[in-house]
């Protein structure tokens, strides 16, 4: 590294000032400086990051006045370690604050709307299965319609891991895999507009949209950890209401576009609103931080996943996921079956959808305050009171819509609990380098695996039948779904019989 200067400072650079001067190495040496002497005051200015040269104005050194300095003379070469320390040290001082100001509002803004546009189809597939199985194209193929809902969720939350590893691995590509998700959606949609069966819908509406899906939502996890730190709990919750928001108004749009125009219309017309809607919104889901070369190609810890916190977690996630989809898979036809109105289906989907965007809030909040495992025994005693006891002595519409509202709010909260998950594996291991990112991602697949099961699994258990004298739901051939459903809420709440043990 050269320094060179001219004959003015030169006759100033002296010691005992600046003992430094005659063979400095690194930047860092002008930093210790600043620490170690009172005497000097430096700013310090990147004036070519490409070449990798800085040059260092000295504005004000006591005794020593900024004009008697030769600028152009003055100039440091420095090696793309030290010119990475100096970015981010520049950087840093003109970075949008954590956990507060417009411009993070702004990005948990966009993310919520984006969660409204990417789940609302997902979530409302009820709407779909009710169709299909009405259909005269489909109605031969019924045993396999509940597989394309849950195919959709388990692929997405199936794929979670494996893009999130890539997309830490590659944070350049994080932006551009939004867009190319985009396309993937819309693709998928038109290709169902022109299935004639369940397989090709499965590969379509399924597949191709569930993997799109989580392509174009998942940065937005990653990215929200950088924007917020001490609320990233209540921020999840927010970002993950927008499904439960957006699922209150779409089941009515989805069941007078099916009836009125039919699958294919309501494919293209969905794949259009796509596009148009989440474009501008993909313009202010932004990172906070710069990347750099030392943030890329960073290799992940995922020692993590031999921890006993991460097991119990786990386990607990992926057994409560097995029956918390069947509901709404099944209630607008379990709505029919009991001689409802035909608004009572998306009306029960309704109430869900809304009461999981307030449980998700809550949820949320609750992680950033108490032990997860609270969160996790709310919501587990509230999904099987709401299972067993509401769904099970349905007879009216009024009880169906209770245990809608009930179950939306309680399974919600559980799903707020993964950023908590991450914060208590954390505290149990400091020193160890969790990415919360990616434990949401593993999380999620866990989820998947559960929702892939439920589908067919759900299909299974009403084939075989439900033999029972017991008045309400529980007398139908239902009540196998509302028994199987509060017992994998039970199995939901195993962390919290590890924190019983000491385990957490």
């Amino acid at each position: 590294m050269a320094f060179k200067t001219g004959s003015v400072a030169k006759e100033r650079f002296r010691k005992p000032y600046l003992p430094f001067v005659e063979e400095p190495r690194r930047l860092a040496d002008f930093t210790s400086l600043r620490e170690r002497s009172s005497k000097c005051d430096f700013v310090m200015t990147d004036r070519n990051r490409i070449m990798g040269d800085l040059t260092i104005e000295l504005t004000a050194i006591r005794g020593f006045q900024a004009s008697e300095i030769d600028h152009s003379n003055l100039s440091i070469t420095n090696n793309h370690e030290t010119e990475e320390e100096e970015l981010a040290h520049h950087n840093s001082q003109s970075l949008p604050p954590v956990d507060e100001g417009w411009q993070a509002w702004r990005f948990l803004a966009a993310c919520f709307l984006l969660e409204c546009i990417v789940w609302s189809l997902p979530f409302s597939f009820g709407i779909f299965q009710s169709y299909y199985q009405e259909s005269p194209k489909f109605v031969s193929q019924s045993s396999s319609i509940a597989s394309i809902g849950t195919t959709t969720i388990g692929v997405s939350y199936f794929s979670s891991p494996f893009l999130g590893i890539a997309l830490q691995r590659f944070p350049r590509t994080r932006r551009p895999c939004m867009y190319l998700g985009l396309a993937i959606m819309a693709l998928g949609l038109i290709g169902a507009s022109f299935c004639d069966n369940i397989t090709g819908l499965i590969g379509t509406q399924g597949v191709m949209y569930g993997f799109g899906s989580i392509m174009l939502y998942f940065p937005s996890n990653l990215f929200i950890q950088e924007w917020f730190v001490q609320r990233k709990g209540m921020a999840y919750g927010i970002m993950f209401a927008g499904t439960g928001f957006s699922g209150v108004g779409v089941p009515f749009v989805l069941q007078w576009l099916l009836h009125t125009y039919g699958f294919r219309t309501t494919f293209r017309v969905w794949a259009v609103v796509l596009v148009v809607l989440t474009l501008p919104i993909l313009h202010f889901i932004r990172p906070r931080l710069p990347v750099t070369a030392s943030s890329a190609l960073r290799p992940q810890d995922l020692g993590f996943l031999k921890r006993k916190s991460f097991l119990l977690f786990q386990v607990g996630n992926i057994l409560q996921s097995l029956g918390v989809f069947i509901p709404s898979l099944w209630m607008p036809t379990f709505a029919l079956s009991l001689g409802f109105p035909s608004f009572a289906g998306p009306l029960s989907l309704a109430f869900y959808n809304g009461a999981s965007s307030v449980g998700v809030i809550i949820g949320g909040h609750m992680s950033d305050r108490v032990h997860v495992s609270t969160v996790i025994l709310t919501s587990t005693i509230g999904c099987m009171v709401a299972s067993l006891v509401f769904w099970g002595l349905t007879s009216g519409q009024a009880m169906l819509y209770v245990f809608a509202i009930l179950w939306g709010i309680f399974a919600g909260m559980y799903n707020a609990t993964y950023s908590g998950c991450a914060k208590t594996m954390s505290r149990l291991e400091p020193n160890s380098a969790l990415d919360t990112g990616i434990v949401i991602g593993i999380m999620a697949a866990g989820k998947g695996i559960g929702g892939v099961v439920s589908g067919p699994l759900s299909e299974k258990l009403l084939d075989v039948g439900w033999k029972s004298t017991a008045e309400f739901a529980y007398g139908t051939s239902y009540g196998v779904l509302v028994v199987f459903c509060g017992m994998s809420a039970a199995f939901g709440g195993t962390a919290c019989v590890g924190r019983l043990l000491k385990m957490l």
